[in-house]
């Protein structure tokens, strides 16, 4: 037999039976579009119903000859893998400088045993370090020149406005037209644009399997020799990566609300009734978005029923609900399938309702999100409703303060609980081969409760609340356990198991707008009138020679890249790079009379790989306490430049790398010179036999004996609390 057990053979054959079973039991969705402005295109539902049922009928059949093609024809390892099993646990954001401080504590007994069995080091990671370009090295082990990832938005070449730069969705072409009808003949057309190989696709060639859950820059999901789920920039029904709903009679505030959507509704005695915003209409965009209609009525005491749809909540005042199936309708039958979760905040004297972004439905998905298309719908049958939408934490319901700490804090808890069940159902199931989740409730919560952690950040109030003091060694405290439960599946298996985070943390106390800057440096053009509208559009091009958006750096407007770009190619631009290096290098905060800038990075010569001129043409490696402004990010030009950040939002990563180094764990001595997460991939495959191609630019980590250490029983074991 190959190197997948029978069990894990087993458990894929379970997920086929499975599927078949509830394709033929419940009502199929249709295939849908999902993109910002172009809506959903739907295929026919007995087509894609048919092709479910007869896709599953032929795996069934063939699974038995399958498998023995691939034993007798498939691939081999060149030399004996040295586990049966490889187990990566990663905790997005976990920071080595607190970790270290911890574990001297006592304060996570489990990690210090896991550190014990094997070892405990700083793990380099990427310019920059943000989680798309991280998670993208980690996977694929080759630099951003290699895998096209730099950022999460990049400016589009024709108009500069911002786009997503892992994934571009297109609509499907032909339509078939049916009168005023219309229906996509073909899927819709989803690319992943994070280029290069990830090893489980190698370890897949060699017959290996795979168990791949919430890994960021994985939408949509590849195929592979096993199961996967997508995670970051898997968009909401609504196409966005994240936009809440808030519904209040409280007079509206003309300031733009970010991440969401304020709706003003009337109170009609106890009734209040309303629309929920769900996709654009999928084949008259011209027509708006679907809406769905629902009714609150509201009782005594913070309490209320919601009715939507076909469902009834009971609503209870700072209590959420669970996951809510919402239906849009479109015509012909068609459905597009969603969840979502509804919090009553106030009943008296205003009224106010949040609404969770509206996620894709894991039962009836309107666009894949998971390899193959029957996992997503097997992990929800087995828990129940989860959440899937790539940012699954609402951190701008939060920022705009419509959400308070209490409310995010569940959210967060909530999605760690949903993803701890995935994680051990796989570790269950799965005793040969490789497993990697990715919890990024660590990323979130340092990003938003950083402020009560830093007693000089300027959005610290006077009066910390008590339960949200140690919020972030709270945080750690939990993780600590996650280890130690996870430790404890994996004992007396012959598994290699290994934690990992894809950068650190550090406080966001000042940010910096480079596009004013730029501006008094001659090197941009804004219309005053415009100044403050996001997206670069008050910029005059034909007088704009740099420029900033995003999180990550500067571009140049070059000729060959943009369709308004004034600076030449070459001897030109080099020198406009070496100018603009030189100066911003010599900035001063007039506040902290500090330099607010470590280092700066020319693309040009610090990545290699065919994708390099797609970066921002300078890298701004931020030093402690400092990120990009949030005008700048969003392309924006204030009249400062610098601003001290008193936003919820209150930790970051975007600096310079060597202020934020990520941790490695692992339950055998790991030695490396200087080990980074690029070099994950190549010695996991290097665990399994498999010599790492030669393009990938990490080197495989010399992985030692196991040291003796304490039993399980001596390091406390909790739960997500």
């Amino acid at each position: 037999m190959s190197f997948v057990s029978y069990r894990a053979s087993k458990f894929s054959l379970q997920i086929v039976v499975c599927t078949g079973l509830l394709i033929l039991a419940i009502p199929q969705p249709a295939m849908a579009y999902v993109g910002p402005g172009a809506g959903f295109a739907l295929a026919g539902s007995f087509l894609a119903v048919f092709a479910a049922i007869f896709s599953a009928f032929v795996l069934l059949l063939t699974w038995p000859i399958r498998l023995v093609f691939r034993y007798f024809f498939g691939r081999k390892a060149p030399t004996k893998a040295r586990f049966q099993r490889v187990v990566v646990l990663g905790l997005d954001g976990l920071d080595h400088g607190l970790t270290s401080t911890m574990l001297n504590e006592g304060k996570l007994p489990n990690l210090a045993r896991l550190r014990d069995q094997g070892g405990f080091q700083a793990l380099g990671s990427t310019l920059p370090p943000i989680s798309p370009v991280a998670w993208s090295s980690f996977q694929t082990g080759v630099n951003p020149g290699k895998h096209n990832i730099f950022d999460f938005l990049v400016p589009d070449g024709q108009t500069y406005q911002p786009k997503m730069s892992s994934v571009e969705i297109r609509p499907p072409r032909p339509i078939w037209r049916i009168g005023k009808w219309s229906l996509p003949f073909y899927r819709p057309d989803i690319r992943l644009l994070r280029k290069s190989k990830p090893f489980w696709s190698i370890l897949s060639d060699y017959g290996i399997f795979n168990c791949v859950i919430r890994v960021p820059i994985t939408f949509p999901p590849e195929k592979l020799r096993g199961v996967q789920l997508s995670a970051m920039c898997v968009p909401d029904l609504r196409g966005t990566q994240g936009e809440f709903t808030h519904f209040t009679t409280k007079p509206l505030d003309a300031n733009t609300c970010y991440g969401g959507e304020t709706v003003s509704v009337s109170r009609e005695g106890q009734i209040v009734a309303s629309e929920l915003t769900g996709p654009p209409h999928p084949t008259n965009p011209k027509s708006g978005s679907l809406k769905l209609p629902f009714r609150v009525t509201i009782h005594d005491h913070g309490h209320a029923t919601l009715r939507i749809g076909n469902q009834t909540r009971k609503l209870k005042r700072g209590t959420y609900t669970d996951w809510v199936p919402v239906t849009f309708r479109c015509g012909m039958s068609v459905k597009i399938s969603g969840v979502c979760r509804f919090l009553l905040l106030s009943d008296e004297p205003d009224f106010e309702l949040y609404v969770t972004p509206i996620n894709i439905d894991p039962e009836k998905p309107a666009m894949p999100i998971g390899y193959p298309s029957v996992y997503p719908v097997y992990l929800a049958k087995r828990q129940g409703p989860y959440a899937t939408l790539g940012l699954a934490e609402d951190t701008w319901g939060l920022n705009e303060q419509v959400l308070d700490d209490e409310h995010f804090l569940e959210q967060c808890l909530e999605t760690d609980r949903e993803r701890e069940s995935m994680f051990f159902d796989s570790l269950d199931k799965i005793p040969r081969g490789f497993c990697v989740c990715v919890f990024d409730g660590t990323d979130r919560m340092q990003h938003m409760f950083w402020r009560y952690h830093d007693p000089e950040h300027p959005a610290r109030p006077e009066t910390i609340p008590a339960e949200h003091a140690n919020a972030i060694e709270d945080l750690y405290g939990r993780m600590d356990d996650l280890v130690g439960r996870t430790m404890k599946k994996c004992e007396g298996t012959d598994t290699l198991l290994m934690v990992l985070s894809d950068h650190g943390f550090n406080s966001f106390r000042r940010g910096i707008d480079l596009n004013r800057w730029l501006e008094q440096n001659g090197y941009l053009s804004v219309d005053e009138s415009r100044r403050h509208e996001d997206y670069l559009a008050g910029i005059n091009w034909q007088k704009t020679r740099a420029f900033a958006i995003g999180l990550t750096g500067i571009f140049l407007n070059l000729k060959d890249r943009f369709s308004q770009g004034i600076v030449e190619e070459g001897a030109e631009a080099e020198q406009l790079r070496n100018e603009i290096i030189e100066r911003l290098s010599d900035l001063i905060d007039p506040v902290t009379n500090s330099k607010p800038i470590h280092r700066i990075y020319p693309a040009i010569h610090v990545y290699n790989g065919p994708y390099k001129t797609q970066a921002p043409d300078l890298i701004i490696g931020y030093a402690r306490g400092y990120r990009v402004s949030w005008e700048a990010a969003n392309g924006q030009t204030s009249n400062e430049i610098f601003h001290a950040n008193t936003r919820a939002w209150s930790g970051d990563h975007c600096v310079d790398p060597s202020v934020v180094p990520g941790v490695l764990f692992c339950n055998h001595p790991v030695t490396g010179d200087r080990p980074r997460l690029l070099d994950i991939g190549p010695t996991i495959l290097e665990l399994f036999g498999i010599t790492p191609p030669a393009y990938m630019d990490g080197k495989p980590l010399s992985v030692g004996t196991r040291n003796e250490a304490p039993p399980a029983e001596m390091c406390p074991q909790g739960s997500l609390k």
